[in-house]
């Protein structure tokens, strides 16, 4: 079941939430939607709901219009950034809520849900309440509620926002395995680069209700369409006033170091700090004359040959450089 936003504006007063914007998620496909806060991602996932009303254009589901129908109608799976679990009822109840408000028959309620709390791998504690489960068990719980009625497609806003960092990598590697076991057509929203990149199958990224650029994790991480999309997708260092038509960047672990002044390419720069935690060094620099900052990744085995020490300096000579015109980031 592929899903196509065609041309979606949505105005909130005299601000504009999305403006013609057309994304695409074909079927059997997870799909992130990623940007910054206010760039438009949740907004465009409420109207691919039915949530929302669009001021104009479409929601096509499988090129059948869904535009006019609710969202019951439209039969779509949506999982919240809280869970919205009913506190009342049990993880068994919780997730057969959707199936008993359609009337579905008993014998097949219990089969449904029992397969579901198999796949979410809770079967062994369905009696108990969400106030004694943990974040990650209660997303899941929250995502086999959204699956309980076979949708046509599942929308995650954010679904992993309210849990910590190490929960949240272990949660999203289980959605994917578990995606890749169901196949249902999936976006999601979320401003977590790396999530984005993880996870998904294709990358939107958005910015000011308008999509930057769309493609596989691969191609939108090495292949950035315009320095918003370079930039949002880790830190880059800026070269302004260094090239012609345009502005340089080079991202961290993109840009080596040397005590030798090379002959032609590299720039001056002096140690200010050195972070030493974590698989690689980061160093600070700054380049004169106007003490730009720069931040270079450095593998441990180079930096134990050079021996930096703050205040010293150094050449900086970066490996690979983008170059495009001047854009707002």
């Amino acid at each position: 079941m592929s899903i196509l936003a065609q041309n979606i504006t949505k105005h909130f007063g005299s601000f504009v939430a999305l403006d013609n914007v057309t994304v695409e998620a074909p079927s059997g496909q997870l799909v992130a939607l990623l940007g910054p806060s206010g760039s438009g991602k949740t907004t465009l996932l409420r109207i691919i709901a039915g949530l929302e009303s669009a001021d104009s254009g479409s929601i096509l589901f499988e090129n059948q219009d869904a535009t006019p129908h609710s969202p019951r109608q439209r039969n779509v799976g949506f999982v919240f950034q809280h869970y919205a679990l009913f506190r009342h009822m049990t993880i068994f109840e919780n997730i057969a809520f959707g199936l008993r408000v359609r009337h579905t028959p008993e014998p097949e309620v219990r089969q449904r849900v029992g397969e579901l709390l198999r796949l979410i791998q809770l079967d062994s504690i369905e009696k108990r309440y969400p106030s004694q489960l943990s974040g990650g068990q209660r997303q899941r719980v929250a995502l086999a509620r959204a699956l309980a009625a076979r949708p046509k497609v599942l929308l995650l806003d954010e679904p992993f926002g309210a849990l910590d960092a190490s929960v949240r990598k272990d949660l999203r590697r289980w959605l994917r395995r578990l995606h890749d076991e169901i196949h249902v057509t999936s976006l999601f929203v979320t401003h977590d680069q790396e999530e984005a990149l993880e996870v998904s199958d294709r990358v939107v990224i958005m910015n000011q209700g308008r999509v930057e650029q769309v493609g596989t994790p691969e191609d939108v991480y090495n292949h950035p369409a315009n320095a918003f999309v370079l930039s949002f997708l880790g830190h880059v260092n800026i070269f302004h006033g260094r090239v012609q038509s345009g502005t340089a960047y080079a991202r961290p672990h993109e840009i080596d170091l040397t005590r030798t002044a090379p002959a032609a390419g590299g720039t001056a720069a002096k140690v200010v700090w050195i972070h030493r935690a974590g698989p690689t060094i980061k160093v600070e620099l700054t380049i004169e004359p106007d003490h730009q900052l720069m931040v270079v990744e450095v593998p441990r085995d180079r930096f134990a040959a050079l021996e930096l020490q703050p205040g010293e300096v150094v050449y900086a000579i970066p490996r690979d450089l983008r170059v495009f015109q001047d854009y707002q980031i």
